[in-house]
C-alpha cells in the first residue's frame, strides 16, 4: 500500500507540474510535448536517476497513448470542415509518406552514410506528422479552413501506414524475410489500412445508433461511453489484423459527428484524456531516453537528416501531392513547414529497440535529436510564417453556442443557446425567432436572474436560453441556430 500511495502522490505531482508546463509552453509558442519530454529526462537516469529502459513496455504504452490521442483528434474533428480537403489530406498521409520514405532512404544511405536498412527505417519512422503536436500548435493559429483541415486530417491518418511500414521494415532488418517479398508486404499494408478504415466507420455508425437510442442514468457516462467505443474499434481491429490506428481515428470521427447526446461534454472529456495521454507518453519517452549516450556524431547526424527532411523532402512530398488539387504556393509552403514531428517518431523508434535490432539505440538517439531540435524551431515560428505568407485570418465571431442535454423519457433535447457579443439575435423579440411550433424557449437566464420569457421578451447579449426541442426537430433547429452563427456583414 505504501508503494501504491507513493505512486499516486508522484503521478499527481508530475501531472500538475506538466499542466503548469503547458501554460509556459503556450506563452513561448512551443508545443507542450517538448516540456514533457525534457521533464521525463530530468526524472530519468541522467537526472533524478529513475530507471526505465524497457523498450517493449514503452512501445506498448506508447501505442495505447497514441490510440487515446487519435480518439481525441477524431472526436473533436468536424467532418463538414475537413470534408473538402480529405482527398488532399489522405494523399499526403499515404503517397506523401511513401515519397518521404523513398527520398530519405536514398539521402540517408548515399549522403549520410547510413546502412540501407537503417536509412529506410529512419525515413519510415519520421515520415508521418504527429497528431498531438499538430493539434496543440494549430489551436493557437487562425488559418484558412483548408490549410487547417489538411494538416489535421493528414496527422490523423498517417500514423496507421507509418506504423505498419516501420513494423515490416524492422522485421526485415532483424532477418525475418516476409513471404512473397516486398509486393506482398505492400498489398498487406494496403489491405490492413482499408480494413481499419472500414471497421472504424462501421463501428462508429453502430456506436452512434446505440448511444443516441439508449438512455444512460448519468450525463457523465456519455463521454466515457463514446471514448470507450472508439477504443473498442482499436481493440477489435488489432484482433482481426487490420490497422487499429486507422480504426480508432475513423470510428471517433464518426462518433464525434453523429449528433450524440452531450457532444460538447464528450469533446471536452476526450480533450482532457488526450492531454493525460500526452503527458504520460512524453514523460515516459523522456525517461527512456539517455542524454548521456548522445554523442556529437549522433547529434550532427540527427540535425543533418532533419535538415534534408524539413527543407527538401517534405516540400517535395507536399508539391507532388498538391499537383492534383491546385493548391496555391503559399499554402504549400505553410503545409511544408507545418509538418511537425513529435511523439509518433519517438514511439516508432522503440520498435527496433524492442526487436533488439543492431544500432537500434543509435537510431533512437538520432530520432530524438531530430524531433527535439526541429520541433523547437518550427512550432514557435508557425504564427510568424503564417503571417508572412498572408494566411492568418481574424478569429471568426461565434454568434451562438449550443450544447444538447437529452431528455430521453420525452424523446426531446434540452438545448442551451448562448447569445454572444455579435449575435444577430441581440435586441430581437422572441417572436422573431423562427422555431417549429412544438419547440419552446422554456427559460431565459440573464446575469444572476432567470425568468420564463414571453413572445415580447427582447433578447440581450450573454442571455442563455433553455430550448426544449422534440427529437424529430433537433437537426432542423440546430441547423437554424448554426445559420444564425454566420459572421455579421
Amino acid at each position: 500500500m505504501h508503494a501504491i500511495n507513493l505512486f499516486i502522490l508522484l503521478a499527481a505531482l508530475v501531472t500538475l507540474i506538466a499542466i503548469g508546463g503547458i501554460r509556459v509552453g503556450a506563452r513561448l509558442g512551443l508545443p507542450a510535448l517538448l516540456f514533457f519530454l525534457i521533464f521525463g529526462m530530468v526524472l530519468g537516469e541522467s537526472g533524478f536517476g529513475l530507471q526505465f529502459d524497457d523498450a517493449t513496455l514503452a512501445q506498448g504504452l506508447g501505442y495505447g497513448a497514441l490510440a487515446l490521442i487519435l480518439a481525441e483528434g477524431g472526436l473533436t474533428t468536424k467532418w463538414r470542415e475537413i470534408r473538402p480537403s480529405i482527398g488532399f489530406a489522405a494523399l499526403l498521409a499515404t503517397v506523401g509518406v511513401v515519397i518521404t520514405i523513398g527520398l530519405m532512404t536514398v539521402i540517408g544511405h548515399y549522403a549520410l552514410g547510413l546502412p540501407i536498412l537503417l536509412a529506410l527505417l529512419f525515413g519510415a519512422i519520421n515520415a508521418g506528422t504527429d497528431a498531438a503536436a499538430v493539434f496543440s500548435v494549430l489551436r493557437g493559429i487562425s488559418l484558412p479552413a483548408r490549410v487547417r483541415s489538411v494538416l489535421e486530417g493528414e496527422s490523423g491518418l498517417n500514423d496507421a501506414p507509418t506504423v505498419l511500414i516501420v513494423t515490416a521494415a524492422t522485421s526485415v532488418a532483424i532477418g525475418v524475410q516476409p513471404s512473397g517479398g516486398i509486393p506482398v508486404v505492400a498489398v498487406m499494408i494496403v489491405v490492413q489500412l482499408i480494413g481499419g478504415i472500414a471497421l472504424g466507420a462501421a463501428l462508429g455508425g453502430v456506436g452512434v445508433f446505440v448511444l443516441r437510442r439508449f438512455a444512460l442514468p448519468a450525463a457523465g457516462l456519455y463521454p466515457l461511453a463514446a471514448l470507450a467505443w472508439a477504443l473498442l474499434a482499436y481493440g477489435v481491429a488489432t484482433q482481426v489484423s487490420v490497422s487499429g490506428f486507422a480504426a480508432v481515428y475513423i470510428c471517433a470521427m464518426v462518433l464525434g459527428n453523429g449528433r450524440l447526446p452531450h457532444r460538447q461534454a464528450t469533446q471536452a472529456f476526450a480533450e482532457g484524456t488526450g492531454w493525460i495521454a500526452q503527458i504520460g507518453l512524453f514523460v515516459m519517452l523522456g525517461m527512456l531516453a539517455s542524454p548521456g549516450r548522445i554523442t556529437w556524431e549522433t547529434a550532427a547526424l540527427g540535425l543533418l537528416a532533419g535538415l534534408f527532411l524539413t527543407f527538401l523532402v517534405r516540400p517535395l512530398a507536399v508539391a507532388v501531392c498538391a499537383v492534383w488539387f491546385k493548391v496555391p504556393w503559399r499554402e504549400q509552403a505553410f503545409l511544408s513547414w507545418a509538418g511537425l514531428r513529435g511523439a509518433v517518431p519517438i514511439i516508432l523508434a522503440t520498435v527496433p529497440m524492442a526487436a533488439q535490432m543492431e544500432d537500434a539505440d543509435m537510431l533512437f538517439d538520432v530520432v530524438l535529436v531530430f524531433v527535439v531540435a526541429y520541433t523547437a524551431i518550427q512550432a514557435p515560428s508557425l504564427p510568424w510564417v503564417a503571417r508572412r505568407l498572408g494566411l492568418t485570418q481574424a478569429a471568426p465571431c461565434t454568434a451562438i453556442q449550443i450544447e444538447p442535454a437529452p431528455m430521453d423519457e420525452d424523446r426531446a433535447d434540452l438545448v442551451r443557446v448562448t447569445i454572444t457579443e455579435h449575435s444577430v439575435l441581440t435586441r430581437s423579440p422572441l417572436f422573431e425567432v423562427d422555431l417549429p411550433s412544438r419547440t419552446q424557449v422554456s427559460l431565459v437566464m440573464r446575469g444572476e436572474s432567470s425568468f420564463v420569457p414571453t413572445t415580447e421578451t427582447r433578447l440581450q447579449r450573454h442571455d442563455q436560453l433553455l430550448v426544449v426541442i422534440p427529437a424529430e426537430d433537433e437537426e432542423r433547429v440546430q441547423e437554424y441556430f448554426r445559420g444564425l452563427s454566420a459572421d455579421p456583414q
